[in-house]
C-alpha cells in the first residue's frame, strides 16, 4: 500500500518557518495508522525536515515556464515508477488537472485550506465541477469553505458525498490554568487583513489603562509597515511553532481580529487548546474554531477594546472562558487524524473489497416498477420476488418504485416527472448510503444520474436486471437493446433472462449473466399436482397492458399459435385469456384461473432463444402445473422430461397435451417434480444471492444450477 501527500510548491515542511499546511500534515501523519505507508512530497530549502518519510523534490531555476508546474511534473515522474493507491493534494486545486492528464486510474483527494473561490483551479463553476468529477473526496477546513465551493453550483452537488469537512487540529496537553499570566497575545501577519491595525490601537489603550498587563505580538509583514510601540508591548517577530504554543500556555487573552474571511483560523484553534479566553471576529470560518469565546460582530477598535477590558475587569468571566476553552476542546491531532484514517480506509480499493466480502448485511436500493399505482394488481412481479430473496439473505432493502414516483411527482415544471425521479434517487442515496443499487427496467433513471452517483460514492456498485426478450429476430429488439445498453457503462454486472452466449451486442468489458425468472415460496403456494382440475391447458397474456382491458384488435404470433393449437387439439379444455376477445386477468383472479388447470403453456413472443422465458414460467411450474415449453429454449439443460415437457412444434405440442390429458398419474408426477426442482434451484433467494455475488465479484466458489 502506498499513500502520497503532495504539498503546495514552496510549502516549507520544516520546523524552521513552516506553513499552516505543513503543521497540519505533520501533526496528523505522524500518528496516523497509515504512517508507515505515507510519503510526503514537497520542496523545502531547509536541511531539517519534519519527517523521515519526506521526499524533497529538487528544482533548479528555469528561464521560461512555471516552477510550480515543473514541480508537479517531477512528482509525476516519481509516481510513474511507484504507483500510489491514494494521492492527497493539499491546497492546490490547479495541480489536479496536470495530474489527471498524465496519471490515469489514480485515486485523488483534495484538501482545501483556503477560500476555494480565490484559488487558481477552483474559481469558476466549470473548474469546481472538474474537481468533483476527478476526485474521490474534497475536504474543507470549515463549513464556510465548503459553502463557498458550492456557490453558484447546481443543487445536485449540495448533498454530494464527495464533499466533507475535516477541521484543522491542535495539540492538547496537560495545562495548569493557575499559571496563566496577565498577557494578551496576537499571532499572525502584521497587516490590515489580519486586523493588526485594530489590535494595535486597542491594545495600546488597554496597556495605558492597565499597566500590570502586557501584550505579545508574534508575526511579521514586510509589505505592510504597521508599527506600534509601548513599554509593555513585545513585538517578537516570527517564532518557531513550539515557542508560539509555549507563549499561549501563559496567555490569558488571545485575539484573532481578521478583517478578511478566514477559511478557518489555526491561531484561534491553538489558543483554545491552550486554555486562552479567545476573542475572534465574525469572519469566514473563524466562529467554527472555538467552542467557547467572544465573537465580535462589529469589528472596530472600540468594540475590541471594550471586550478586552471586560475580560480584564471581570476575572471570573475570564477564568470561566479559559476553563471552558480547554475543557471543551476536542479537535486534537489524534481525533482529526482518526477521521482522516477512516476516510482513507473508505477510499482504498483493496480495503473496500475486503469489507464487502466480510459484510454480509448490505444496504441495497432496489429501483424497479413495484406497481403501487395499480392497486396490487401485479403483487407477484419479479421485483417483489427479488426483494423477498434479498430480505431473506438478511440485507436492508429500500424499495424505489420509479414509475410510481414519476406518476406522483409530475407537475407543470416537470411534465414527465423524470427530473423529479432522478433528483429523488440522488437524495435517497445521500440519506441511505447504499452499497448497491439494483436497477430493474429502470428506463427513466438517466445515465447522467448514475455517473454522478458513481462520482459521489466511489464504493457504490450498480447492477441491472432485464426480463424482456433480447432476440435479434424477436419483438422490440432495438428498443430493448437500447434499454440495457444505456446503463451498461455504469454497471458492475448485468442480468438477463436470456443467455448472454447468444447476445453479440455487449461490449467485451461488460459483465453479463443469465438469471432464471425467480420463483418464490410465498407466491407459488398452489399444488395442482395434488388435486383434480377442470381445465387442461392454461395460457394468459396481456400485450403489456396493465389496465385490465384488452386492446382492440391487438394480436401477435402467440395468438396465431394458440388458435392453431386449439384447432388441431380436440377434446381438450383450454383456459385462454388476453386473446380472442377474452379480457386479461390479474392478481388473485389470475391465480384462481391457474389453480384450475392441469397444464400451463409457457409461450413467449418471437422466435425461441436460449434460456429466454417471461416470468410466466414461475407462475406455471411453481404452482405445480405441467409446464409446456419450446425445446429451442434449451431449458432441457436444467430440467428433464420428468420435470418439464418440451415440444418441437405445434403438432408435437398437440400430441403431448393429448397424451398428458389422458394420463392423470403422469400429469401429477411431472407437475410435482417440476415444482420441487424449480423452487429448490431457481428460487428468489438463490437468484438474489447470485446477483450480489456477481455484482461484488465475491463468493466465487458458490455454484448455481444455471451458472
Amino acid at each position: 500500500m502506498r499513500i502520497s501527500i503532495l504539498l503546495p510548491y514552496k510549502e516549507n515542511f520544516s520546523p524552521i518557518y513552516p506553513g499552516a499546511v505543513s503543521l497540519f500534515v505533520n501533526a496528523t501523519t505522524k500518528i496516523s495508522k497509515f504512517k508507515d505507508h505515507i510519503t510526503v512530497f514537497g520542496h523545502t530549502n531547509y536541511k531539517s525536515k519534519f519527517s523521515k518519510k519526506y521526499y524533497n523534490i529538487p528544482l533548479s531555476k528555469i528561464r521560461f515556464g512555471s516552477l510550480s508546474k515543473k514541480y508537479v511534473n517531477e512528482f509525476i515522474k516519481l509516481e510513474r515508477k511507484k504507483t500510489s493507491d491514494l494521492i492527497e493534494i493539499h491546497n492546490r486545486p490547479n495541480y489536479l488537472k496536470i495530474l489527471t492528464e498524465n496519471l490515469s486510474k489514480r485515486n485523488y483527494v483534495l484538501y482545501f485550506h483556503n477560500d476555494p473561490l480565490t484559488m487558481t483551479g477552483s474559481k469558476s463553476i466549470s473548474e469546481r465541477t472538474f474537481l468533483l468529477k476527478n476526485t474521490k473526496k474534497i475536504l474543507f477546513n470549515s463549513n464556510w469553505s465548503k459553502k463557498r465551493f458550492l456557490e453558484g453550483m447546481h443543487d445536485k452537488f449540495v448533498n454530494s458525498e464527495k464533499l466533507a469537512v475535516i477541521y484543522q487540529s491542535a495539540d492538547k496537553t496537560k495545562l495548569d490554568l493557575k499559571k496563566k499570566k496577565k498577557i494578551i497575545t496576537f499571532v499572525g501577519k502584521l497587516n490590515r487583513s489580519k486586523g493588526y491595525d485594530l489590535f494595535g490601537s486597542a491594545v495600546i489603550d488597554i496597556l495605558n489603562k492597565y499597566p500590570d498587563w502586557k501584550a505579545n505580538v508574534i508575526g511579521d509583514e514586510l509589505r505592510d509597515q504597521i508599527t506600534f510601540r509601548h513599554k509593555n508591548l513585545n513585538v517578537l517577530g516570527f517564532l518557531e511553532h513550539k515557542k508560539v504554543l509555549k507563549i499561549y500556555k501563559e496567555t490569558s487573552i488571545a485575539v484573532v481580529c481578521s478583517r478578511w474571511q478566514e477559511p478557518f483560523g489555526r491561531t484561534s484553534l491553538e489558543a483554545s487548546s491552550k486554555g486562552c479566553a479567545v476573542i475572534i471576529s465574525n469572519k469566514g470560518g473563524l466562529p467554527e474554531t472555538i467552542t467557547n469565546g467572544i465573537i465580535l460582530k462589529n469589528l472596530q477598535v472600540r468594540t475590541l477594546y471594550n471586550e478586552i477590558k471586560k475580560l480584564i475587569v471581570n476575572e471570573g468571566k475570564r477564568k470561566e472562558l479559559q476553563t471552558l476553552s480547554y475543557k471543551n476542546f476536542f479537535l486534537t491531532h489524534r481525533y482529526v487524524a482518526s477521521l482522516i484514517d477512516d476516510l482513507r480506509k473508505e477510499l482504498l480499493s483493496f480495503l473496500n473489497k475486503a469489507n464487502l466480502k466480510k459484510n454480509k448485511k448490505l444496504r441495497i436500493v432496489h429501483v424497479t416498477n413495484f406497481n403501487e399505482r395499480h392497486d396490487g394488481r401485479l403483487f407477484f412481479n419479479t421485483g417483489r420476488r427479488l426483494n423477498n430473496g434479498l430480505i431473506r439473505l438478511g440485507h436492508s432493502i429500500l424499495e424505489f418504485s420509479d414509475r410510481d414516483i414519476i406518476r406522483y411527482y409530475k407537475n407543470y415544471k416537470d411534465i414527465t416527472g423524470i427530473k423529479s425521479l432522478n433528483n429523488k434517487l440522488r437524495k435517497t442515496c445521500y440519506n441511505y448510503k447504499p452499497d448497491i443499487i439494483i436497477l430493474g427496467h429502470a428506463d427513466s433513471i438517466s445515465p447522467q444520474t448514475l455517473a454522478e452517483l458513481k462520482d459521489d460514492y466511489p464504493n457504490l456498485k450498480i447492477a441491472q436486471w432485464f426480463l424482456d426478450p433480447l432476440n435479434k429476430n424477436g419483438p422490440d429488439f432495438e428498443k430493448n437493446k437500447k434499454r440495457v445498453m444505456d446503463k451498461i457503462e455504469f454497471t458492475e454486472a448485468n442480468f438477463m433472462t436470456t443467455s448472454p452466449d447468444v447476445l453479440k451486442f455487449f461490449p467485451k468489458s461488460s459483465r453479463n449473466f443469465f438469471i432464471p425468472n425467480p420463483s418464490d415460496p410465498s407466491f407459488e403456494t398452489l399444488n395442482n399436482f395434488k388435486k383434480d382440475c377442470n381445465m387442461d391447458v392454461f395460457f394468459a397474456l396481456s400485450h403489456g397492458v396493465h389496465r385490465g382491458v384488452l386492446k382492440t384488435g391487438k394480436s401477435d404470433d402467440r395468438a396465431n399459435f394458440i388458435s392453431r393449437l386449439i384447432k388441431i387439439t380436440e377434446n381438450v379444455k383450454f383456459d385462454i385469456y388476453g386473446i380472442r376477445n377474452i379480457q386479461p386477468i390479474w392478481a388473485d383472479h389470475y391465480f384462481k384461473a391457474i389453480s384450475n388447470a392441469k397444464m400451463g403453456l409457457n409461450l413467449s413472443r418471437g422466435l425461441p432463444i436460449k434460456y429466454y422465458s417471461s416470468d410466466r414460467i414461475t407462475q406455471i411450474i411453481g404452482n405445480g402445473l405441467v409446464t409446456l415449453i419450446d425445446e429451442k429454449t434449451q431449458y432441457n439443460n436444467f430440467f428433464s422430461e420428468k420435470e418439464m415437457v418440451f415440444y418441437k412444434n405445434v403438432s408435437d405440442l398437440s400430441e403431448k397435451i393429448l397424451r398428458i390429458s389422458k394420463d392423470e398419474k403422469m400429469r401429477k408426477k411431472i407437475g410435482m417434480n417440476g415444482k420441487k426442482k424449480y423452487l429448490k434451484y431457481f428460487n428468489s433467494t438463490l437468484v438474489a444471492e447470485y446477483i450480489i455475488n456477481k455484482t461484488l465479484n465475491t463468493n466465487k466458489k458458490k455454484k448455481f444450477l444455471w451458472d
